[in-house]
């Protein structure tokens, strides 16, 4: 998780020149924010940019869900299912993007649901419907082993190792930086003359987390629109 106390940072080279963003220097915990973007469900993508903000034509398959009769759906199947669907547990260690869950409960590791007829099923989540029976799984269970997960270090934690610093493209493409030497990243970029370089450091907030998610479904130069475009936030 990100505190007030230990803000996520980015190191921006910047060719002056062209106005680009190059790459940039990360460091782990940024890298696990990226990467975390590709457990969020669909549909908590579109609810986090609101559907005005999203182009194609996903939206509007959203919006269909939304405004469909609960008579045209399977008896064991709920429209939140697919309006309100539950991210998996590796994609809440950021917090770069708006929680978009209705209940706390279901935030909770320490909380479960069984169906009040069937035992042999349990679901972290209370819309889900039992596979048996049908009807929502909404009968509490009170997890009593030990909580493990809050005894892992930052450091095990996450999706990469922090080991190196991390190197960003304006594609998000990412790799290592210690596999890649200054006169390799030079002549990738056709620098000429260095003195068009300039490096910048940016904090992330919540406004960017959620712009590099917007910018990462329609841009190629993803960095370059976020901090030096100055897009408006969602």
């Amino acid at each position: 998780m990100t505190s007030s106390s230990s803000k996520l940072t980015l190191k921006l080279l910047i060719d002056s020149k062209h106005e680009k963003v190059l790459f940039a220097e990360a460091s782990k915990a940024v890298i696990d924010f990226l990467f975390n973007m590709l457990c969020l469900p669909i549909g908590t993508v579109i609810r986090i940019l609101n559907k005005n903000q999203m182009v194609g034509s996903l939206a509007n398959l959203y919006q269909s869900v939304e405004n469909l009769d609960e008579t045209y759906m399977q008896p064991d199947q709920n429209k939140d299912i697919l309006l309100k669907p539950s991210a998996p547990m590796s994609s809440r260690i950021s917090g770069l993007l708006p929680s978009v869950d209705d209940s706390s409960s279901n935030n909770s590791t320490d909380v479960f649901y069984r169906c009040q007829n069937h035992y042999g099923h349990v679901t972290c989540d209370n819309n889900t419907r039992c596979p048996t029976c049908g009807i929502c799984m909404n009968s509490q269970m009170i997890f009593v082993g030990e909580k493990v997960a809050n005894e892992i270090s930052a450091d095990k934690s996450g999706f990469v190792k922090e080991v190196v610093t991390y190197m960003v493209m304006d594609d998000l493409i990412i790799q290592p930086m210690s596999s890649i030497s200054s006169i390799t990243l030079l002549n990738k970029f056709n620098i000429k003359e260095v003195g068009v370089l300039q490096e910048k450091v940016v904090e992330l907030d919540m406004n960017q987390g959620v712009n590099i998610l917007k910018a990462s479904l329609q841009s190629k130069t993803v960095l370059t629109d976020v901090f030096l475009r100055n897009h408006s936030s969602p």
